[in-house]
């Protein structure tokens, strides 16, 4: 961490700016060198392979090594491998997310067919996911429109939520949120923008895709199938535990790092969201917060400490992502918010304070809504 961001995470927190910023796209994207919005394939498939590599070589330990270990140290080296592999493939999920996104490569059908393998190694329904993720870009900050982690005001709070609202109660709804988050709003939508009926990304027909779309979301459900295929062979093969403990374990590591990323992206007491009376694109796409991972924001290739960046130029690489960071901080001024919070306290504090949002008693913005726990 730079001295610069030491000394943000010791600045009390403070609002973001809400006004229409002095500053439109066009002048934040000529501060950005020209070559940072440059797709490299090369460099690109330099990530995939390293990460399968690493992957591959966790894998290896897993299969190879820790059964030979002694009674006891075994014990010890499976929370050690699911750790390792859980992030690794965090960070091919970032990348086959970057596909969705066209900013792996120049050829968007090659985007399309990388994305599709690697998410669904992973169980993703890759482009049901990219079809809502595209409009979650399209309508960040909007109390509406957008599409996941998306507030409620006080009067749409579940009634259960003031019996949560404690420490032990925090610790249940994070657990439960971590762990079953991810297939949760992907099923049900949970978290999600709410629809006139029932919504999944599993459902080519169901409301969150449009007619062109749904001969695509069937893909991803084809895709989803072949994978489990695969691994109904190899939990016959090798018995239904040995695949928890190789793949399942590690797999759920990976959608609880998928949701807390993206929780801490979108929740911050300092930042606004808005209703469709106040609401733009550009003051919605400022309504997120970099945050510091320490050595994971190189695992997670930089999703976690660029995101600001990646929701103004979404097809910009990972690889330029610090680089143009740096070029719009002067630009973008008090609207840029960086959180360097420790992971764990920031997580704690958001869930404690971050419970319903509401306008400012008084305030002539009624449209514009900040975070609130008093229940």
């Amino acid at each position: 961490m730079s001295e610069m961001e030491r000394a943000e995470e010791k600045r009390p927190l403070r609002r973001s700016p809400t006004e229409k910023p002095p500053f439109t796209l066009s002048q934040i994207k000529k501060a950005i060198p020209p070559h940072c919005f440059d797709r490299s394939l090369l460099r690109s498939f330099s990530y995939v392979v390293l990460d399968l590599l690493f992957a591959a070589l966790f894998l290896y330990f897993a299969v190879a090594i820790i059964p030979k270990l002694p009674p006891g140290l075994d014990l010890a080296a499976w929370p050690l491998y699911w750790i390792l592999q859980g992030c690794v493939l965090t960070g091919v999920w970032v990348i086959a997310h970057e596909c969705g996104h066209h900013a792996f490569s120049d050829n968007s059908l090659l985007d399309d067919v990388v994305g599709l393998v690697l998410h669904s190694v992973l169980l993703v329904p890759y482009f049901s996911w990219k079809y809502s993720h595209r409009r979650h870009h399209s309508n960040t900050g909007s109390i509406d429109r957008d599409e996941v982690f998306v507030p409620k005001p006080k009067s749409s709070v579940p009634w259960f939520t003031k019996y949560l609202n404690n420490p032990p109660g925090r610790v249940l709804t994070l657990a439960i949120t971590l762990t079953l988050g991810w297939p949760l709003y992907l099923a049900f939508n949970v978290s999600g923008r709410p629809y006139p009926r029932f919504a999944c990304h599993f459902d080519p027909y169901g409301p969150i895709f449009s007619d062109r779309e749904r001969s695509q979301v069937v893909i991803s459900d084809a895709g989803l199938m072949a994978v489990s295929y695969v691994l109904y062979r190899i939990a016959a093969g090798y018995g239904f535990w040995w695949l928890v403990r190789v793949y399942g374990v590690p797999l759920l590591i990976v959608n609880g790092w998928l949701v807390l990323i993206t929780y801490l992206q979108h929740t911050h007491p300092s930042l606004p969201h808005y209703d469709s009376s106040e609401w733009d694109w550009l003051r919605g796409a400022l309504a997120t917060v970099d945050r510091d991972y320490g050595l994971l924001n190189r695992v997670f290739h930089n999703i976690t400490d660029t995101h600001v960046a990646h929701h103004l130029f979404s097809t910009m690489p990972h690889y330029h992502a610090m680089e143009a960071t740096q070029a719009i901080k002067p630009v973008l001024g008090e609207y840029y918010q960086f959180d360097g919070t420790p992971l764990l306290k920031a997580m704690w504090r958001e869930a404690q304070e971050c419970i319903y949002v509401e306008p400012d008693e008084g305030s002539r913005k009624k449209g514009v809504f900040w975070y609130r726990n008093k229940l």
